[in-house]
């Protein structure tokens, strides 16, 4: 939902009618899915205990989010291992360079933390999981971090393979990028699960990018921060890396 892509938001262009729901949604999963992008990333996880684990990883993004690939650099056990996610993270493959072996996940596993983070599956990987998983509605408009934002309500669909039964998020007028946004429980629509934070958001190659997002689980009272360390939107990816030879190389 909140992609591996999801740092790099590409503007939006001017808006002159009167807006609704449903194209600030557009709107918000163009910016949040470039055409291509090339990333690497720092993701902390910070325990109840206060006590840290880092991980980094190469993030590969192309038609939009649709496909998308990490590759672990660090720490050294999991060095070399690959998340490929197709189709909103319904489909889910994990290389294990020990083995050599992919193994794919069940289609309820992307409910579950990657690498014991406070990200999803759903959240790493869905790309355009906002217009085919939900129903959203304008609410109005609030400021966050000084900045005039839409409110919006996503209700999750009948058929709806998310984890998540509500959203709530705060979209700046101007960029499109979702500053926060609020997840709530599969099962209780009243009960916030967790809430994602943009923050240092830079203009990188005309696009306003968030060079830190962070995740706060309410419930687990833990939190995981994503760093952009760098980023190429200006990239040429072969279908072939999105595959499960692609995992390997």
């Amino acid at each position: 939902m909140f992609s591996a892509g999801l740092f790099c938001a590409g503007s939006a262009g001017a808006q002159t009618n009167p807006i609704t729901a449903d194209t600030i949604i557009q709107r918000v999963t163009r910016v949040m899915n470039p055409a291509q992008s090339k990333g690497k990333m720092k993701m902390t996880i910070t325990t109840t205990s206060k006590k840290t684990r880092t991980f980094v990883y190469l993030a590969y993004a192309k038609n939009h989010g649709e496909k998308t690939l990490m590759k672990y650099l660090e720490p050294s056990r999991v060095k070399g291992q690959a998340i490929l996610m197709l189709n909103n993270a319904d489909d889910i493959w994990v290389y294990f360079p020990r083995t050599r072996r992919v193994r794919k996940l069940a289609t309820h596993a992307k409910k579950q933390k990657m690498e014991g983070s406070d990200f999803s599956y759903e959240d790493m990987g869905a790309g355009d999981a906002f217009i085919d998983e939900f129903e959203s509605r304008l609410l109005g408009e609030e400021k966050k971090q000084g900045k005039l934002c839409y409110e919006l309500e996503l209700t999750r669909k009948p058929k709806s393979t998310s984890g998540y039964s509500k959203l709530v998020m705060w979209v700046d007028k101007e960029s499109f990028v979702p500053l926060v946004i609020d997840y709530y429980h599969d099962d209780d629509s009243t009960l916030l699960e967790k809430e994602l934070v943009c923050g240092n958001i830079e203009i990188i190659d005309d696009i306003p990018t968030p060079m830190q997002v962070v995740m706060y689980n309410k419930l687990d009272r833990t939190q995981t921060s994503m760093e952009l360390v760098e980023v190429s939107y200006k990239v040429d990816l072969e279908d072939d890396l999105f595959t499960e030879r692609g995992m390997k190389k």
